[in-house]
């Protein structure tokens, strides 16, 4: 049978084409956009092989994390060698940081330009989730572009696996424009929601293998409610800015904000909506998760342009129901785009992004616990807050009941440095690092977002630091790490 003059293929058909050693490439950009049917057939084949004795690994390169089938099932299945981009998978994660698995972190705005410009190896396998595709090869992708258009472009085969379960009228807010890793910025974009490119992407049909038909919605989780701390911290982030309007930093027509993933994310963007000060604004992020579908939908988010649709399918039945409303507000765009340094510039975007911990002088660990321990990835971060008209950095003061600390005299791992860190904001307070000296900066992060109980050990780091323009002590700078690796937290008694 064919579809669109493709053959139809089964999930298990599909999965016969990949070969022990591949490179895959997965359409998606978190769990939105994902496929599901034909990841977990490839599992289910590397199983059986594992089973009579035969290798079967392969290496996968996705815009972002993504779904349960995808990098979960297929690291619980042992078939994943190297991963490049970012993961959040519970099992992904404990096979990378046991090196069975060789994780490449990589800033998002620059997997599509990897791929391009041939610093990976090559794709033989893209496997897409998309609403169609037609004779003549337009792809309209669901509800994340992620690194889709490139993948299509590169990838020596092709699999579809076309979801029904997704509006058709997601084209409506698609946005597809191919930077091939050497244009730095696609001309016309000049406002957030300003549309430069086409509703669908572009294969050669002689490479398409087959279409496998699928109606799963995405597997986007729900986050918590916020608790009391991440209410706290949002009260700070909207007191922060709503001081830099009453400076006249940020005009009274406010600016484009990006907000990442996670809890403490989604409760600053309500805090944010719900706020009766803080104007209307528009976003230009990476991400629209839960707290953003209400506030748009009330007309406080006027617009947005992001990557993927990362709603649970509560919120997105919503918007598919309202899609005369949701469809000219909200923009999908490739990430090479939509995470595009000079966009945070050109835009003036206001980023806020959560960090693990923070040092005393600015520096930011947003990856590895204890400097070793990788969490998820550096994610989209750093593309924002290097660019970002003004950078901000949110976390918790403690983590684990207060055993771990997340300001501490050094990060064992940074990820963004002193120069592109601006602001850091706990639930304590907020330090405003703009323009201080390094030893300006530690009051301020001591003072003002260090819990009490761990203010008096940094200040005495400080004082037993050697003079310098930055003071550290070399003998005592890790040893609130030390002391969690060896006694399960920071403070023994």
């Amino acid at each position: 049978m064919a579809i669109n003059g493709f053959r139809e293929l089964s999930p298990q058909e599909a999965a016969s084409y990949v070969k022990n050693g591949d490179m895959i490439g997965f359409s998606g950009f978190t769990a939105a956009g994902t496929p599901k049917v034909v990841p977990r057939a490839i599992a289910q084949m590397a199983k059986e092989l594992h089973l009579q004795g035969k290798p079967f690994t392969v290496d996968v390169i996705s815009g972002a994390s993504t779904g349960k089938s995808v990098d979960e099932t297929l690291a619980q299945a042992d078939a994943i060698l190297h991963r490049y981009g970012y993961q959040s998978s519970s099992t992904l994660r404990n096979r990378i940081n046991q090196e069975k698995v060789f994780f490449q972190d990589i800033h998002l705005s620059h997997v599509s330009k990897y791929i391009a410009m041939n610093r990976l190896r090559p794709v033989d396998t893209a496997i897409i989730e998309a609403c169609d595709i037609t004779p003549d090869g337009k792809v309209y992708l669901t509800t994340a572009i992620g690194i889709s258009p490139i993948l299509l472009e590169k990838a020596s085969k092709i699999i579809i696996e076309l979801n029904s379960f997704h509006s058709p009228r997601l084209r409506e807010m698609i946005d597809v424009v191919v930077l091939h890793g050497t244009n730095s910025w696609p001309k016309g974009l000049d406002t957030p929601m300003s549309r430069v490119g086409k509703p669908y992407a572009q294969v050669d049909p002689s490479k398409v293998i087959g279409v496998v038909k699928n109606n799963e919605p995405d597997e986007v989780a729900e986050f918590s409610d916020s608790d009391e701390t991440c209410v706290k911290i949002a009260q700070n982030v909207e007191n922060f800015l709503l001081d830099e309007m009453i400076k006249g930093s940020i005009p009274k027509t406010f600016l484009p904000i990006q907000s990442g993933v996670g809890n403490i994310g989604n409760a600053v963007m309500k805090q944010l909506g719900e706020s009766k000060e803080i104007p209307p604004f528009y976003m230009y992020t990476e991400v629209l998760q839960d707290s953003l579908i209400p506030i748009m939908h009330c007309g406080k988010l006027l617009g947005a342009s992001t990557c993927a649709l990362t709603v649970t399918t509560k919120s997105l039945n919503e918007v598919y129901s309202n899609m005369d409303y949701f469809a000219k507000r909200i923009v999908l765009r490739p990430q090479e785009v939509s995470n595009n340094i000079i966009a945070s510039s050109q835009l003036g975007v206001i980023s806020i992004n959560t960090a693990l911990e923070a040092d005393i002088y600015g520096n930011v660990n947003s990856t590895h616990v204890t400097g070793t321990k990788l969490m998820n990835g550096i994610g989209g971060s750093a593309d924002f807050s290097r660019g970002a008209y003004i950078s901000i950095f949110i976390c918790p003061s403690t983590a684990k009941g207060g055993k771990i600390s997340s300001i501490v005299p050094m990060c064992p791992h940074i990820d963004s440095s002193e120069h592109s860190v601006q602001i850091i904001i706990t639930e304590k307070g907020i330090a405003d690092l703009r323009g201080k000296a390094p030893s300006e900066k530690a009051q301020l992060l001591i003072n003002n977002c260090a819990h009490p109980m761990y203010k008096e050990y940094l200040f005495n780091y400080i004082k037993s630091s050697k003079p310098g323009h930055i003071r550290h002590n070399l003998d005592k700078c890790f040893e609130l790490h030390s002391n969690l690796l060896n006694f399960g937290t920071m403070l023994p008694e």
